[in-house]
């Protein structure tokens, strides 16, 4: 059961071990402009490998029967996004098994992958659970970590903890076959919580150091994608990194603008526009380099082509 891209990898990895009988996903929902309904990833996942799909808004109010009526052994949920009820709980044979994308207890929630990568982790992993009636708070099977690339988005580390997701819960259903898992409760005391990631929490805060945006600007890639404003348009930005240290007066010079001093200047002032330098933007103690970005209603770029066909002012204010 799942919707994503994490919980259809997973279904490939576990459909190929052990074999399927059935995906559960939420309903078609409609997208773009013209509203046309678009499948989740998993169903289509489902639908290419021959396994039959059943969809509810609310599988444990509208769908409970169905799974009834399939007798499974194991459930297995990924990424799925519907609160279970403790009736459906009791369905399976040996339970619901939940693969999550963090180091339990740590970022239980919505939103773990984008969390580690914004707050700056240096390892996350994957861990396979029992599902019960609170979030991710279920016994530990097996826990994995791997480590978090040095300019790795969150996009690119969903990809890796998929695919170890969808080997761990393979070994750990085989585990429970051979009556060899081991239960191991987590310390409640050792939690945190991530909320699920809305569009408007890609909107930069210049405020920030120069690390901190790297690692803000990486977890909302590739979405809902950091972003700021240039002159009334959006201004998405997939790449950046450390201008230089201290008080920027050689870059300030550089530019040949009366921008004024560093204690004078807000943050998110541009002070470096062209080609060479790139655009160079004032941050909370330091100032950063906008490596890639996108303007609205344009292609993806880097700063530097960017700057060869758009004007932007020494001193001009991004958020504004």
């Amino acid at each position: 059961m799942g919707t994503a891209d994490f919980s259809a990898a997973v279904f490939e990895k576990l459909n190929g071990a052990h074999g399927v009988c059935a995906v559960v996903t939420s309903p078609d929902k409609p997208v773009g402009r013209g509203h046309k309904l678009q499948a989740a990833a998993l169903k289509i996942a489902a639908v290419k490998a021959g396994v039959p799909v059943m969809q509810y808004d609310r599988v444990s109010r509208d769908g409970l029967d169905d799974i009834i009526s399939l007798a499974p052994d194991i459930v297995v949920t990924a990424a799925f996004g519907q609160i279970l009820s403790e009736k459906f709980l009791e369905v399976p044979k040996y339970g619901v098994l939940n693969v999550h994308a963090s180091l339990l207890p740590k970022y239980r929630g919505a939103s773990p992958i984008q969390q580690a990568v914004i707050d700056g982790e240096k390892e996350t992993g994957v861990t396979i659970m029992r599902t019960v009636k609170a979030v991710d708070a279920g016994d530990i099977i097996l826990q994995k970590s791997l480590r978090i690339g040095d300019k790795e988005t969150a996009g690119e580390l969903f990809g890796r903890l998929a695919e170890l997701g969808g080997e761990m819960i393979s070994d750990v259903i085989s585990l429970i076959e051979s009556g060899r898992a081991q239960f191991t409760p987590q310390d409640h005391s050792l939690a945190s919580f991530c909320r699920m990631i809305k569009k408007s929490d890609g909107l930069i805060d210049f405020s920030k150091s120069a690390e901190e945006l790297d690692c803000f600007v990486r977890g909302m890639t590739p979405w809902p994608s950091a972003y700021t404003s240039l002159n009334g348009k959006t201004l998405k930005v997939f790449d950046i990194e450390k201008a230089c240290d201290g008080q920027l007066c050689h870059l300030i010079a550089e530019s040949g603008s009366a921008v004024g001093n560093d204690c004078e200047m807000s943050f998110g002032t541009v002070i470096a526009a062209d080609a060479k330098k790139g655009l160079i933007v004032k941050t909370g103690g330091s100032a950063v380099r906008l490596r890639e970005v996108q303007l609205e209603g344009s292609k993806r770029m880097t700063d530097s082509d960017f700057l060869k066909g758009h004007t932007v002012e020494i001193g001009a204010r991004l958020g504004e």
